[in-house]
């Protein structure tokens, strides 16, 4: 897939899929490939391996490589496969190049988390990834500390087509969108579909999105409410998750991955506990709130 075709498919719904782990603890790739298969089966044109909600940073480099290779598996070319790389600038550039050969159509860097990154290097993190991998870069942004040329700088490289901006920072990317033109990546709703709406009123196009693990039909609803512009109806259809995200907000967004794989065990798919430091399992209150949510949306 060319980079304008990537762009493109950009602009739909990027599903996060989780990662699925044995009675052993290991990564079970059955499972897993059984959870990319339902969302690709959904009607998702981007699959995400080993994002966050795969629990990337739970994961060693070789069970990253192995998400990657069973994301690639199930997808059987249906969809695009969006290979998730970072951690120091070596290992980022090797599981990029690892990527490419397992045949994913793009990468996506997380954002360094070392607490003394400055933030023009950052920018140059990604940067060099996008220069080292010989495939089409999605840099994930989850700070606003980056400033507008850091982030152009980024988005403007010939080798990034979407930036998965991921900050409440509202006022940065209407700047960015606003500083952009047909040759610089697409900006992307990184927060999901709750945030979708005002970022859409932005010029952001598509979403992030975990829930298409649980009920992708409701993302896909979304999504289309969005790109015809009705608005009413997207702010209708968000109300009807808001339960089910404002769970995964918990104890500062630690509950996030722990609410889809409950939900995925509630659905027939034991994805196993969350590794720490995610939160392993839900409470009973939660559990049960979470329980009656899935039950009301019939599935």
């Amino acid at each position: 897939m060319d980079n304008q075709n990537l762009r493109r498919a950009l602009c739909g719904i990027s599903g996060v899929h989780a990662t699925a782990y044995g009675a052993d603890g290991g990564v079970d790739a059955d499972l897993t490939g059984r959870i990319v298969e339902r969302i690709v089966a959904g009607g998702i044109p981007n699959v995400v391996a080993a994002g966050n909600t795969g629990e990337f940073y739970a994961l060693s480099p070789d069970e990253v490589r192995l998400v990657h290779d069973t994301a690639v598996a199930a997808t059987r070319g249906r969809s695009n496969v969006v290979a998730a790389v970072g951690r120091s600038l070596t290992e980022a550039i090797a599981l990029g190049r690892r990527a490419k050969e397992a045949g994913a159509n793009a990468i996506m860097s997380h954002q360094p988390l070392d607490p003394f990154a400055a933030p023009q290097a950052q920018a140059a993190y990604f940067r060099s990834i996008a220069d080292a991998v010989n495939l089409p870069l999605v840099a994930y942004v989850r700070s606003d500390a980056m400033g507008l040329a850091d982030l152009l700088s980024v988005a403007n490289h010939p080798n990034v087509v979407g930036v998965k901006f991921a900050t409440t920072n509202l006022m940065l990317l209407a700047e960015c969108v606003r500083s952009s033109d047909a040759a610089t990546a697409v900006w992307v709703c990184g927060l999901a579909e709750g945030w979708a709406a005002p970022f859409y009123a932005l010029g952001a196009r598509g979403f992030t999105s975990g829930l298409v693990n649980v009920d992708p039909a409701r993302s896909l609803a979304i999504h289309a409410a969005l790109e015809a512009g009705d608005y009413a109806k997207a702010r209708a259809l968000v109300a009807e998750i808001a339960r089910f995200e404002t769970l995964r907000t918990r104890y500062g967004n630690g509950a996030n991955v722990t609410v889809v794989k409950e939900a995925l065990g509630l659905l027939g798919f034991p994805a196993g506990a969350v590794r720490l430091p995610g939160l392993p399992g839900l409470d009973p209150a939660d559990r049960e709130t979470l329980e009656r949510e899935v039950s009301r949306w019939g599935l």
